[in-house]
């Protein structure tokens, strides 16, 4: 299976400058929470603004560079690298976490989005691809603490497709 892991202000926006454009420390206890012990995918950018692999998962990195290298993750080439893992292994949930391009390629296939929904507009240069949403059911939804430490509204939305 291929999931998603984002989080989107009202406008689809996901990020500024290679960077999230807000801070809510419990967006990103999810997203550990979420993707701890699984394989994430995402684009060379997504990673290099880590500037480390993730501890306790599988890092994946697609790029087309192919003399790159980044200690502690594996890299590919394709998404029909994905692609092809997830026919070969459909009980793995394989969770791309950005960028926009790795989503605009895969939003075909993928089967569940795990969406932080930021109720709030941000500015920022890389967005969420549109979507239809008739092809997708809301199978679960939480409202996040709002606080000094998590000032906007949120909520956390897991879509599955229909």
């Amino acid at each position: 299976m291929i999931s998603f892991v984002v989080a989107m202000d009202r406008n689809r926006v996901i990020g500024n400058n290679n960077d999230l454009p807000w801070h809510i420390p419990n967006d990103l206890k999810f997203f550990k929470e979420t993707t701890l012990h699984h394989t994430i995918i995402m684009g060379r950018k997504t990673f290099e603004s880590f500037g480390k692999p993730l501890p306790n998962r599988r890092n994946v990195i697609v790029t087309s560079d192919t003399t790159y290298h980044a200690e502690g993750c594996d890299i590919i080439h394709s998404v029909d690298t994905i692609r092809q893992w997830n026919v070969s292994e459909p009980e793995t949930e394989w969770m791309v976490i950005g960028g926009s391009v790795l989503f605009e390629q895969l939003l075909a296939e993928v089967d569940r989005m795990y969406i932080t929904f930021i109720d709030e507009v941000f500015s920022g240069d890389t967005h969420f691809p549109q979507f239809d949403h008739f092809a997708w059911s809301l199978t679960s939804e939480e409202k996040g603490v709002k606080n000094d430490k998590n000032p906007y509204d949120y909520y956390f939305r897991i879509y599955d497709r229909v």
